[in-house]
């Protein structure tokens, strides 16, 4: 087990599948020598050389249109938009081209590409640099999603969606770069579609994505520490496919599930996996289901509006004991 960075976890699981594959080429702006400008693929210019490592114009639509381009052509590209908030100038492709090729062509055109992105907010970079875009994309029939919390799920899962024949979209939330975990030695790959019980608990079931994971992870052991609650944390890990199973399994243990998501909440994923718990678990719950969300308004880039919006450990915490003793 080696200790790395969210972010050195990032240029690992590239590395990895660069060096397995010699198809795997890495595209976008400043990724090359300057190792991503938020020092996200340092070391792979050096290592897998400019032919596989290639800086682009600053032209999202360039550079998605490119990796599209070149996996129907049998590479397998790596390609990366600085903010997630530039998917918007990418839509048409990512939504009517990339997403249906496969579906279009009966099979005959594969296309598997990877589009990675620095997600979410927390840093202060204001309302077109700080947007959650995981349920644009998990609307999207023909698409997966996979957003990761840690080091270790970083690397596996970017792993499997550099392998996957079809388009994936990863979400690296920029709160996470400078956390750190430990990442198995060797080969290491994570299955896409398989969510990861953070935290044992009988007594509600908490379940989270990428920045909000840390946050769930900390309200729980202070719910526990506090007031005696033994919640149960989920990390999703990828919204397309999505891990139901685990869901409903922890929902039929504790019998209460929150969402925790740092989406606006008209049409978050949280909304999903509440009408999924609804209709294929309903006889499991003993209390109405909760979003703990964002409002349905842009983040600012002001710290005290940015945290006040967002969900905090405190609110995280606060909302699910005042639930709890309402169902009592």
């Amino acid at each position: 087990m080696t200790e790395t960075t969210y972010r050195g976890a990032i240029a690992s699981g590239i590395a990895q599948e660069m060096e397995r594959d010699p198809n795997v080429v890495l595209i976008g702006e400043d990724v090359g020598a300057a190792g991503g400008v938020f020092k996200l693929t340092e070391g792979l210019f050096d290592r897998f050389g400019p032919d596989r490592v290639r800086d682009t114009p600053i032209s999202e639509q360039a550079i998605v249109g490119a990796a599209m381009g070149a996996a129907m052509t049998g590479l397998r590209p790596i390609a990366e938009l600085m903010f997630s908030d530039f998917f918007a100038v990418t839509w048409d492709m990512v939504a009517n081209q990339i997403a249906k090729t496969r579906f279009m062509t009966d099979g005959q055109v594969a296309l598997p590409l990877v589009i990675r992105t620095a997600n979410g907010g927390g840093l202060r970079f204001g309302a077109q640099h700080s947007q959650s875009i995981e349920n644009w994309a998990m609307a999207i029939p023909g698409l997966k999603v996979v957003a990761p919390s840690t080091p270790a799920d970083m690397h596996g899962l970017m792993a499997a969606a550099i392998r996957d024949p079809d388009p994936v979209i990863v979400c690296e939330h920029k709160s996470l770069f400078a956390t750190k975990g430990v990442v198995p030695d060797g080969e290491h790959v994570e299955p896409l579609g398989r969510a990861r019980i953070v935290r044992e608990g009988s007594d509600c079931t908490i379940v989270a994505l990428a920045g909000m994971v840390p946050r769930a992870a900390e309200a729980a052991d202070r719910l526990a520490a506090d007031h005696g609650i033994q919640a149960e944390v989920v990390d999703l890990r990828t919204l397309v496919p999505l891990d139901v199973a685990t869901i409903l399994a922890s929902v039929e243990k504790t019998s209460r599930l929150f969402t925790v998501e740092e989406n606006p909440r008209l049409c978050g994923w949280g909304a999903e996996i509440v009408s999924i718990v609804a209709d294929e678990g309903f006889w499991s719950l003993d209390a109405p289901l909760v979003r703990i969300t964002t409002p349905h308004v842009p983040l600012a880039s002001a710290a005290a509006l940015e945290d006040l919006a967002m969900p905090s450990v405190d609110r995280i915490a606060d909302t699910v004991r005042r639930k709890l003793e309402e169902a009592r």
